[in-house]
Protein backbone atom coordinates (compact mmCIF):
# COMPACT_ATOMS: atom_id res chain seq x y z
CA UNK A 1 0.00 0.00 0.00
CA UNK A 2 1.14 3.64 -1.13
CA UNK A 3 1.67 5.80 1.44
CA UNK A 4 2.92 9.07 -0.80
CA UNK A 5 -0.48 9.94 -1.00
CA UNK A 6 -0.98 11.93 2.07
CA UNK A 7 0.96 14.84 0.87
CA UNK A 8 -0.32 15.01 -2.51
CA UNK A 9 -3.22 12.59 -3.25
CA UNK A 10 -5.48 13.21 -0.72
CA UNK A 11 -6.57 11.88 2.62
CA UNK A 12 -9.85 10.64 0.99
CA UNK A 13 -7.91 8.19 -1.39
CA UNK A 14 -5.37 7.36 1.16
CA UNK A 15 -8.25 6.23 3.42
CA UNK A 16 -9.77 3.93 0.55
CA UNK A 17 -6.09 2.64 0.03
CA UNK A 18 -6.32 1.56 3.53
CA UNK A 19 -9.93 0.24 3.43
CA UNK A 20 -9.03 -2.13 0.49
CA UNK A 21 -6.61 -4.00 1.88
CA UNK A 22 -8.79 -5.76 4.53
CA UNK A 23 -10.29 -7.57 1.77
CA UNK A 24 -7.70 -9.48 2.02
CA UNK A 25 -4.55 -8.67 -0.62
CA UNK A 26 -1.77 -8.24 2.06
CA UNK A 27 -0.77 -10.78 4.28
CA UNK A 28 -3.45 -12.84 3.67
CA UNK A 29 -4.53 -16.04 5.63
CA UNK A 30 -1.86 -18.23 3.75
CA UNK A 31 1.23 -16.42 5.10
CA UNK A 32 -0.22 -16.04 8.11
CA UNK A 33 0.05 -20.06 8.32
CA UNK A 34 3.16 -20.13 7.24
CA UNK A 35 5.48 -21.97 9.23
CA UNK A 36 2.50 -22.58 11.58
CA UNK A 37 0.89 -26.03 11.05
CA UNK A 38 -0.33 -26.83 14.12
CA UNK A 39 -3.25 -24.96 15.31
CA UNK A 40 -3.19 -26.39 19.11
CA UNK A 41 -0.21 -24.63 19.95
CA UNK A 42 -0.59 -22.40 22.80
CA UNK A 43 2.94 -20.55 23.13
CA UNK A 44 4.37 -19.19 20.25
CA UNK A 45 7.75 -20.93 19.58
CA UNK A 46 9.96 -18.02 19.60
CA UNK A 47 8.42 -15.96 22.21
CA UNK A 48 11.12 -12.48 21.43
CA UNK A 49 9.49 -12.54 17.70
CA UNK A 50 8.02 -8.60 17.48
CA UNK A 51 6.14 -8.00 14.58
CA UNK A 52 6.93 -4.48 14.48
CA UNK A 53 10.28 -5.25 13.89
CA UNK A 54 9.75 -7.20 10.86
CA UNK A 55 7.66 -4.37 8.73
CA UNK A 56 8.81 -3.48 5.62
CA UNK A 57 6.42 -0.51 4.88
CA UNK A 58 7.99 1.65 2.07
CA UNK A 59 6.22 4.82 2.97
CA UNK A 60 5.45 4.48 6.83
CA UNK A 61 3.35 6.98 8.25
CA UNK A 62 4.38 8.94 11.57
CA UNK A 63 1.69 9.60 14.66
CA UNK A 64 0.44 12.92 13.48
CA UNK A 65 -0.05 11.43 10.12
CA UNK A 66 -2.13 8.12 11.58
CA UNK A 67 -4.08 10.63 13.56
CA UNK A 68 -5.13 12.62 10.76
CA UNK A 69 -5.94 9.81 8.24
CA UNK A 70 -8.68 8.65 11.74
CA UNK A 71 -9.49 11.94 11.95
CA UNK A 72 -10.15 12.68 8.24
CA UNK A 73 -12.94 9.73 8.26
CA UNK A 74 -14.83 11.47 11.16
CA UNK A 75 -16.02 14.44 8.53
CA UNK A 76 -18.83 13.34 6.00
CA UNK A 77 -21.90 12.08 5.82
CA UNK A 78 -21.87 10.18 9.29
CA UNK A 79 -21.55 13.45 11.50
CA UNK A 80 -24.01 15.54 9.25
CA UNK A 81 -26.42 13.02 10.44
CA UNK A 82 -25.66 12.98 13.97
CA UNK A 83 -28.74 16.14 14.79
CA UNK A 84 -31.25 13.42 13.62
CA UNK A 85 -29.93 10.97 15.77
CA UNK A 86 -30.17 13.23 18.97
CA UNK A 87 -33.93 14.02 17.45
CA UNK A 88 -34.46 10.03 18.28
CA UNK A 89 -32.41 9.75 21.40
CA UNK A 90 -33.03 13.27 22.89
CA UNK A 91 -29.99 15.55 24.35
CA UNK A 92 -29.25 13.83 27.61
CA UNK A 93 -29.43 10.66 26.50
CA UNK A 94 -27.79 11.42 22.91
CA UNK A 95 -24.77 13.16 24.58
CA UNK A 96 -24.34 10.27 26.86
CA UNK A 97 -24.99 7.66 24.54
CA UNK A 98 -22.38 8.93 22.00
CA UNK A 99 -19.73 9.42 24.20
CA UNK A 100 -20.89 5.67 25.78
CA UNK A 101 -20.06 4.32 22.25
CA UNK A 102 -17.18 6.01 21.57
CA UNK A 103 -15.93 4.15 24.71
CA UNK A 104 -17.31 0.97 23.82
CA UNK A 105 -16.11 0.94 19.90
CA UNK A 106 -12.55 2.09 21.34
CA UNK A 107 -12.42 -0.53 23.53
CA UNK A 108 -12.88 -2.82 20.88
CA UNK A 109 -10.30 -1.50 18.43
CA UNK A 110 -7.66 -1.88 21.10
CA UNK A 111 -9.07 -5.51 21.40
CA UNK A 112 -8.54 -6.09 18.08
CA UNK A 113 -5.54 -4.65 17.73
CA UNK A 114 -4.11 -6.78 20.43
CA UNK A 115 -5.29 -9.79 19.35
CA UNK A 116 -3.69 -9.11 16.02
CA UNK A 117 -0.33 -8.37 17.53
CA UNK A 118 -0.49 -11.91 19.71
CA UNK A 119 -1.31 -13.69 16.57
CA UNK A 120 1.98 -12.18 14.17
CA UNK A 121 4.11 -13.38 16.74
CA UNK A 122 2.83 -16.80 17.07
CA UNK A 123 2.57 -17.10 13.60
CA UNK A 124 5.77 -14.85 12.73
CA UNK A 125 4.46 -12.69 10.62
CA UNK A 126 4.49 -8.56 10.09
CA UNK A 127 0.93 -8.00 10.14
CA UNK A 128 -2.47 -9.22 9.29
CA UNK A 129 -5.14 -7.62 7.14
CA UNK A 130 -8.88 -7.85 9.35
CA UNK A 131 -10.10 -11.45 7.48
CA UNK A 132 -6.91 -13.26 8.18
CA UNK A 133 -7.01 -12.06 12.32
CA UNK A 134 -10.25 -13.49 12.47
CA UNK A 135 -9.86 -16.97 10.53
CA UNK A 136 -6.18 -17.11 12.54
CA UNK A 137 -7.83 -16.46 15.98
CA UNK A 138 -11.14 -18.91 15.22
CA UNK A 139 -8.32 -21.35 14.03
CA UNK A 140 -6.55 -21.33 17.95
CA UNK A 141 -9.78 -21.06 19.84
CA UNK A 142 -12.68 -24.11 20.90
CA UNK A 143 -13.09 -27.10 18.97
CA UNK A 144 -16.74 -25.52 17.41
CA UNK A 145 -14.44 -22.14 16.41
CA UNK A 146 -12.19 -24.11 14.72
CA UNK A 147 -14.77 -25.47 12.54
CA UNK A 148 -16.26 -21.84 11.35
CA UNK A 149 -13.00 -20.61 11.03
CA UNK A 150 -12.54 -21.56 7.04
CA UNK A 151 -15.34 -19.69 7.04
CA UNK A 152 -14.87 -16.59 9.01
CA UNK A 153 -13.03 -14.53 6.35
CA UNK A 154 -15.48 -14.97 4.08
CA UNK A 155 -18.25 -13.63 6.30
CA UNK A 156 -15.66 -11.17 7.67
CA UNK A 157 -15.95 -10.02 4.03
CA UNK A 158 -19.08 -10.30 3.53
CA UNK A 159 -19.82 -7.52 5.75
CA UNK A 160 -17.10 -5.08 4.71
CA UNK A 161 -18.54 -5.56 0.80
CA UNK A 162 -22.46 -4.56 2.41
CA UNK A 163 -21.11 -1.85 4.53
CA UNK A 164 -19.24 -0.10 1.93
CA UNK A 165 -22.36 -0.71 -0.73
CA UNK A 166 -24.47 0.98 1.60
CA UNK A 167 -22.19 4.02 2.19
CA UNK A 168 -22.58 4.18 -1.35
CA UNK A 169 -25.88 3.71 -0.97
CA UNK A 170 -26.05 6.93 1.25
CA UNK A 171 -23.76 9.04 -0.88
CA UNK A 172 -25.93 8.71 -3.87
CA UNK A 173 -29.23 9.63 -1.91
CA UNK A 174 -27.19 12.42 -0.31
CA UNK A 175 -25.72 13.92 -3.23
CA UNK A 176 -29.37 13.91 -5.04
CA UNK A 177 -30.87 15.20 -1.83
CA UNK A 178 -29.13 18.02 -1.85
CA UNK A 179 -29.44 18.47 -5.89
CA UNK A 180 -32.83 18.47 -5.17
CA UNK A 181 -32.78 21.12 -2.06
CA UNK A 182 -31.35 23.30 -4.14
CA UNK A 183 -33.29 23.06 -7.38
CA UNK A 184 -36.37 23.45 -5.46
CA UNK A 185 -35.08 26.50 -3.72
CA UNK A 186 -33.86 28.30 -6.98
CA UNK A 187 -36.82 27.17 -9.59
CA UNK A 188 -39.23 27.08 -6.50
CA UNK A 189 -40.84 23.78 -7.86
CA UNK A 190 -40.67 20.39 -5.67
CA UNK A 191 -38.69 17.81 -8.13
CA UNK A 192 -38.83 14.57 -6.88
CA UNK A 193 -35.52 13.22 -5.66
CA UNK A 194 -35.36 9.78 -7.62
CA UNK A 195 -35.31 12.21 -11.02
CA UNK A 196 -31.94 13.68 -9.61
CA UNK A 197 -31.05 9.99 -8.69
CA UNK A 198 -31.76 9.51 -12.50
CA UNK A 199 -29.47 13.07 -13.78
CA UNK A 200 -26.11 11.49 -11.54
CA UNK A 201 -26.36 7.92 -12.10
CA UNK A 202 -24.35 8.10 -15.56
CA UNK A 203 -21.78 10.56 -13.52
CA UNK A 204 -21.60 7.68 -11.00
CA UNK A 205 -21.06 5.02 -13.58
CA UNK A 206 -18.22 6.86 -15.63
CA UNK A 207 -16.52 8.12 -12.05
CA UNK A 208 -16.56 4.47 -11.42
CA UNK A 209 -15.01 3.48 -14.10
CA UNK A 210 -11.38 4.81 -13.19
CA UNK A 211 -9.45 1.82 -12.34
CA UNK A 212 -6.42 3.69 -10.58
CA UNK A 213 -7.17 5.63 -7.71
CA UNK A 214 -4.11 8.40 -8.62
CA UNK A 215 -6.16 9.93 -11.08
CA UNK A 216 -8.67 10.75 -8.46
CA UNK A 217 -6.46 11.87 -6.59
CA UNK A 218 -6.40 15.72 -7.33
CA UNK A 219 -10.54 15.90 -7.05
CA UNK A 220 -10.25 14.12 -3.96
CA UNK A 221 -7.92 16.48 -2.56
CA UNK A 222 -10.49 19.67 -3.51
CA UNK A 223 -12.93 18.00 -2.24
CA UNK A 224 -11.44 17.80 0.98
CA UNK A 225 -10.78 21.00 0.86
CA UNK A 226 -14.51 21.68 0.10
CA UNK A 227 -15.47 19.63 2.66
CA UNK A 228 -13.73 21.65 5.73
CA UNK A 229 -15.13 24.79 4.35
CA UNK A 230 -18.65 23.81 4.18
CA UNK A 231 -18.31 22.09 7.65
CA UNK A 232 -17.02 25.82 8.80
CA UNK A 233 -19.99 27.64 6.94
CA UNK A 234 -22.44 25.05 8.79
CA UNK A 235 -21.05 25.85 12.21
CA UNK A 236 -21.92 29.59 11.16
CA UNK A 237 -25.21 28.72 10.83
CA UNK A 238 -25.55 26.73 13.72
CA UNK A 239 -24.15 29.22 16.18
CA UNK A 240 -25.16 32.82 14.69
CA UNK A 241 -28.38 32.27 16.99
CA UNK A 242 -28.22 31.03 20.33
CA UNK A 243 -29.57 27.77 21.13
CA UNK A 244 -31.98 26.70 23.33
CA UNK A 245 -33.34 23.77 24.96
CA UNK A 246 -37.04 25.09 25.20
CA UNK A 247 -39.21 22.73 23.18
CA UNK A 248 -36.09 20.36 22.94
CA UNK A 249 -36.27 16.55 24.12
CA UNK A 250 -33.94 15.57 27.11
CA UNK A 251 -34.38 11.89 26.22
CA UNK A 252 -36.53 10.35 23.64
CA UNK A 253 -38.49 7.34 22.62
CA UNK A 254 -36.95 3.73 24.25
CA UNK A 255 -38.68 2.70 20.82
CA UNK A 256 -36.21 4.89 18.95
CA UNK A 257 -33.23 4.41 20.07
CA UNK A 258 -32.10 1.76 17.89
CA UNK A 259 -32.03 4.11 15.08
CA UNK A 260 -29.87 6.71 17.25
CA UNK A 261 -27.59 3.61 17.83
CA UNK A 262 -27.33 2.33 14.20
CA UNK A 263 -26.88 6.22 13.08
CA UNK A 264 -24.06 6.82 15.83
CA UNK A 265 -22.03 3.37 14.82
CA UNK A 266 -22.26 4.39 11.30
CA UNK A 267 -20.61 7.64 12.29
CA UNK A 268 -18.21 6.80 14.47
CA UNK A 269 -16.97 3.26 13.58
CA UNK A 270 -13.76 3.21 11.49
CA UNK A 271 -12.47 -0.80 11.85
CA UNK A 272 -12.33 -0.84 8.26
CA UNK A 273 -9.46 1.01 8.45
CA UNK A 274 -7.84 0.22 12.23
CA UNK A 275 -5.52 -2.78 11.17
CA UNK A 276 -3.79 -1.16 7.76
CA UNK A 277 -3.60 2.25 9.65
CA UNK A 278 -1.74 0.62 12.43
CA UNK A 279 0.11 -1.44 9.86
CA UNK A 280 1.98 1.23 8.10
CA UNK A 281 2.59 3.20 11.12
CA UNK A 282 6.30 4.07 11.31
CA UNK A 283 6.05 3.66 15.37
CA UNK A 284 3.13 1.14 14.91
CA UNK A 285 3.68 0.69 19.18
CA UNK A 286 2.42 4.18 20.04
CA UNK A 287 -1.32 3.02 18.14
CA UNK A 288 -2.53 1.97 21.50
CA UNK A 289 -1.62 3.30 24.81
CA UNK A 290 -3.17 5.65 27.32
CA UNK A 291 -1.95 9.00 25.49
CA UNK A 292 -1.39 6.52 22.16
CA UNK A 293 -2.84 7.89 18.61
CA UNK A 294 -6.28 5.83 18.71
CA UNK A 295 -7.21 7.34 21.86
CA UNK A 296 -6.35 10.76 21.42
CA UNK A 297 -8.17 10.46 17.78
CA UNK A 298 -11.07 9.00 19.44
CA UNK A 299 -11.62 11.60 21.99
CA UNK A 300 -11.49 14.35 19.44
CA UNK A 301 -14.09 12.65 16.88
CA UNK A 302 -16.43 12.18 19.59
CA UNK A 303 -16.44 15.03 21.15
CA UNK A 304 -16.81 16.58 17.28
CA UNK A 305 -19.55 14.08 17.10
CA UNK A 306 -21.51 15.10 20.39
CA UNK A 307 -20.83 18.85 19.42
CA UNK A 308 -22.77 18.49 16.13
CA UNK A 309 -25.03 16.66 17.46
CA UNK A 310 -26.00 18.26 20.34
CA UNK A 311 -25.83 22.30 18.82
CA UNK A 312 -27.37 20.79 15.81
CA UNK A 313 -30.20 19.21 17.51
CA UNK A 314 -30.93 22.41 19.54
CA UNK A 315 -30.65 24.80 17.17
CA UNK A 316 -33.42 23.03 14.56
CA UNK A 317 -35.34 20.58 17.18
CA UNK A 318 -37.53 18.06 15.97
CA UNK A 319 -37.38 19.54 12.13
CA UNK A 320 -33.64 18.39 11.73
CA UNK A 321 -33.43 16.30 8.40
CA UNK A 322 -31.27 13.37 8.01
CA UNK A 323 -28.37 15.83 6.65
CA UNK A 324 -28.13 18.86 8.60
CA UNK A 325 -27.41 20.42 5.35
CA UNK A 326 -30.87 19.77 4.08
CA UNK A 327 -32.28 22.43 7.42
CA UNK A 328 -30.11 25.12 6.24
CA UNK A 329 -31.76 28.89 4.58
CA UNK A 330 -33.63 27.63 1.12
CA UNK A 331 -33.11 31.20 -0.25
CA UNK A 332 -29.44 31.65 1.66
CA UNK A 333 -26.97 31.84 -1.47
CA UNK A 334 -23.84 30.51 0.68
CA UNK A 335 -25.99 27.71 2.26
CA UNK A 336 -27.20 26.42 -1.36
CA UNK A 337 -23.01 27.10 -1.96
CA UNK A 338 -22.28 24.74 0.88
CA UNK A 339 -25.15 21.88 -0.34
CA UNK A 340 -23.66 21.66 -3.68
CA UNK A 341 -19.71 21.75 -2.82
CA UNK A 342 -21.04 19.06 -0.55
CA UNK A 343 -22.59 17.24 -2.79
CA UNK A 344 -19.33 17.60 -5.16
CA UNK A 345 -17.47 16.28 -2.51
CA UNK A 346 -19.37 13.18 -1.58
CA UNK A 347 -19.50 12.25 -5.45
CA UNK A 348 -16.19 11.97 -5.40
CA UNK A 349 -16.32 10.03 -2.58
CA UNK A 350 -18.59 7.79 -3.58
CA UNK A 351 -16.22 6.72 -6.34
CA UNK A 352 -13.44 6.20 -3.60
CA UNK A 353 -16.10 3.92 -1.48
CA UNK A 354 -17.07 2.21 -4.26
CA UNK A 355 -13.63 1.22 -5.32
CA UNK A 356 -13.97 -0.29 -1.99
CA UNK A 357 -16.21 -3.08 -3.04
CA UNK A 358 -15.15 -3.35 -6.53
CA UNK A 359 -11.69 -4.53 -5.19
CA UNK A 360 -13.55 -6.87 -2.91
CA UNK A 361 -15.82 -8.51 -5.75
CA UNK A 362 -13.34 -8.00 -8.48
CA UNK A 363 -10.20 -9.08 -7.00
CA UNK A 364 -11.24 -11.83 -3.89
CA UNK A 365 -13.83 -13.27 -6.01
CA UNK A 366 -15.08 -12.53 -9.52
CA UNK A 367 -11.53 -12.06 -11.45
CA UNK A 368 -10.24 -15.34 -9.48
CA UNK A 369 -13.03 -17.32 -11.30
CA UNK A 370 -12.75 -15.79 -14.57
CA UNK A 371 -8.98 -16.82 -15.13
CA UNK A 372 -6.60 -15.15 -17.92
CA UNK A 373 -9.34 -14.53 -20.67
CA UNK A 374 -8.99 -12.53 -23.11
CA UNK A 375 -12.00 -10.29 -22.31
CA UNK A 376 -11.27 -10.01 -18.66
CA UNK A 377 -11.55 -5.99 -18.94
CA UNK A 378 -14.84 -6.21 -19.94
CA UNK A 379 -15.97 -8.29 -17.41
CA UNK A 380 -14.14 -5.82 -14.96
CA UNK A 381 -16.17 -2.85 -16.52
CA UNK A 382 -19.34 -5.15 -16.19
CA UNK A 383 -18.69 -5.47 -12.33
CA UNK A 384 -17.99 -1.90 -11.75
CA UNK A 385 -20.98 -0.49 -13.76
CA UNK A 386 -22.84 -3.81 -11.76
CA UNK A 387 -22.19 -2.60 -8.56
CA UNK A 388 -22.85 1.36 -9.15
CA UNK A 389 -26.44 0.44 -10.78
CA UNK A 390 -27.13 -1.75 -7.60
CA UNK A 391 -26.29 1.33 -5.54
CA UNK A 392 -28.42 3.17 -7.37
CA UNK A 393 -31.13 0.84 -7.29
CA UNK A 394 -31.16 0.53 -3.57
CA UNK A 395 -31.45 4.39 -3.44
CA UNK A 396 -34.30 4.52 -5.61
CA UNK A 397 -36.44 2.24 -4.15
CA UNK A 398 -35.38 4.38 -0.23
CA UNK A 399 -34.64 7.33 -0.72
CA UNK A 400 -34.43 7.93 2.88
CA UNK A 401 -30.97 9.30 3.90
CA UNK A 402 -31.36 8.86 8.52
CA UNK A 403 -32.98 5.34 7.53
CA UNK A 404 -30.35 3.91 5.07
CA UNK A 405 -27.51 5.18 7.41
CA UNK A 406 -29.29 3.92 10.48
CA UNK A 407 -29.63 0.78 9.09
CA UNK A 408 -26.09 -0.02 7.71
CA UNK A 409 -24.65 1.21 10.62
CA UNK A 410 -26.36 -1.31 12.93
CA UNK A 411 -26.73 -4.21 10.07
CA UNK A 412 -22.56 -4.32 9.41
CA UNK A 413 -21.14 -2.03 12.08
CA UNK A 414 -22.19 -3.94 14.61
CA UNK A 415 -20.82 -7.37 13.76
CA UNK A 416 -17.49 -5.56 12.71
CA UNK A 417 -16.79 -3.33 15.50
CA UNK A 418 -18.72 -4.93 18.11
CA UNK A 419 -18.74 -8.59 17.97
CA UNK A 420 -16.30 -9.62 15.66
CA UNK A 421 -13.37 -8.14 17.72
CA UNK A 422 -14.94 -9.71 21.09
CA UNK A 423 -14.96 -13.30 19.35
CA UNK A 424 -11.24 -13.10 17.82
CA UNK A 425 -10.20 -11.82 21.71
CA UNK A 426 -11.89 -14.86 23.01
CA UNK A 427 -10.30 -17.18 20.43
CA UNK A 428 -7.39 -15.88 20.57
CA UNK A 429 -6.79 -16.29 24.44
CA UNK A 430 -8.72 -19.10 24.70
CA UNK A 431 -5.58 -21.63 26.03
CA UNK A 432 -3.51 -18.90 27.02
CA UNK A 433 -6.00 -17.58 30.27
CA UNK A 434 -7.50 -19.37 33.35
CA UNK A 435 -9.03 -18.84 36.77
CA UNK A 436 -10.35 -15.15 37.32
CA UNK A 437 -8.48 -14.08 34.30
CA UNK A 438 -10.38 -16.28 31.91
CA UNK A 439 -13.80 -15.73 33.77
CA UNK A 440 -13.31 -11.81 33.00
CA UNK A 441 -12.30 -12.41 29.01
CA UNK A 442 -15.45 -14.29 28.72
CA UNK A 443 -17.72 -11.94 30.62
CA UNK A 444 -16.33 -8.76 29.19
CA UNK A 445 -16.68 -10.30 25.72
CA UNK A 446 -19.51 -11.96 25.70
CA UNK A 447 -21.56 -8.82 26.95
CA UNK A 448 -19.52 -6.91 24.33
CA UNK A 449 -21.29 -9.69 21.89
CA UNK A 450 -24.72 -9.54 22.86
CA UNK A 451 -24.77 -5.77 22.50
CA UNK A 452 -23.32 -6.62 19.02
CA UNK A 453 -25.81 -8.69 18.37
CA UNK A 454 -28.89 -6.71 19.76
CA UNK A 455 -27.86 -3.70 18.20
CA UNK A 456 -27.80 -5.94 14.70
CA UNK A 457 -31.24 -7.81 15.21
CA UNK A 458 -32.80 -4.86 17.06
CA UNK A 459 -31.90 -1.67 15.12
CA UNK A 460 -31.75 -3.48 11.47
CA UNK A 461 -35.37 -4.56 12.12
CA UNK A 462 -36.22 -1.14 13.72
CA UNK A 463 -34.67 0.31 10.81
CA UNK A 464 -36.61 -2.13 8.41
CA UNK A 465 -40.14 -1.46 9.80
CA UNK A 466 -39.56 2.03 9.41
CA UNK A 467 -38.74 2.16 6.03
CA UNK A 468 -41.75 -0.25 5.22
CA UNK A 469 -43.57 2.61 7.16
CA UNK A 470 -42.18 5.62 6.06
CA UNK A 471 -42.81 4.57 2.00
CA UNK A 472 -46.27 2.40 2.62
CA UNK A 473 -47.82 6.01 3.68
Amino acid sequence: MSKNGHSNAGFVSDHVDNVKHQSGNKYSLELAEKGANNNNNKIAKDPDYNPYEHREVPHPTTNSETLFHLLKGSLGTGILAMPNAFRNSGYVTGSIGTIVIGFICTYCIHQLVKAEYELCRRKKVPSMNYPAVAETALSEGPAFFKACSPYIGTVVNVFLLIYQLGTCCVYVVFVASNIKSIVDAVYGTNVDVRLCMIIILVPLILINWVRQLKYLAPFSTLANFITMVSFGCICYYIFREPVSTEGKEAFGRAQDFPLFFGTVLFALEAIGVILPLENEMKTPHKFGGSCGVLNVSMVLIVFLYVGMGLFGYLNYGSSVLGSITLNLPEHDILAQCVKGMLAFAIYITHGLACYVAIDITWNDYVGKKLGPQRNKLFWEYAVRTGLVLITFLLAVAIPNLELFISLFGALCLSALGLAFPALIQICAHWYETSGLRKGWLLLSNFVLIIVGILGLVIGTYTSLKEIVLTFSE
